[in-house]
């Protein structure tokens, strides 16, 4: 519930080449933390997000704009929007949206649009522990931003 509203599945990949000081998650610096991601892996992720009660997946990390995670994402993504039309996708990256991820940059790659494509809502922006802010709902610090991608609205 704190990764985007209602009850969600949060799938946290592995690898960040942003390491923001302050981060939560440092342990996801690490491209080889955590499991590796085999279709059995994918298969229960889909599966936990079935109950009617979930209502969408979050992506975090790590960066799940790295490059190489992108291309693993991409998969799941495909087979989530086809199971589960209804549901919606969050993602956060470290990553500015338009600068980095429409624009070019070491962060596009093949699956960029795509991923883009299939995502709802986007919180993109470094963290910035001098900007750090508790009061802010799914967001760390106050230069990063909500963003709807299907409307483009901004909060």
């Amino acid at each position: 519930m704190a990764n985007g509203p209602g009850v969600r599945v949060s799938l946290f990949v592995s690898g960040c080449t942003h390491r923001c000081p302050g981060c939560f998650n440092p342990d996801t610096w690490d491209f080889k933390h955590g499991n590796p991601w085999t279709d059995e892996t994918a298969e229960n992720a889909l599966d936990a997000c079935a109950p009617e009660w979930i209502q969408g997946l979050s992506l975090l990390g790590g960066e799940p704009f790295e490059p190489d995670n992108q291309r693993a994402l991409l998969p799941l993504l495909r087979n989530f929007r086809a199971r589960f039309p209804q549901k919606d996708v969050w993602a956060w990256t470290g990553c500015v949206y338009e600068q980095d991820l429409l624009g070019e940059s070491r962060w596009r790659c093949d699956a960029t649009d795509e991923m883009l494509s299939s995502i709802d809502v986007l919180v993109d922006g470094p963290f910035v522990e001098a900007l750090k802010d508790i009061s802010l709902r799914f967001r760390g610090s106050s230069n990063q931003r909500i963003i709807e991608l299907k409307s483009g609205k901004l909060s």
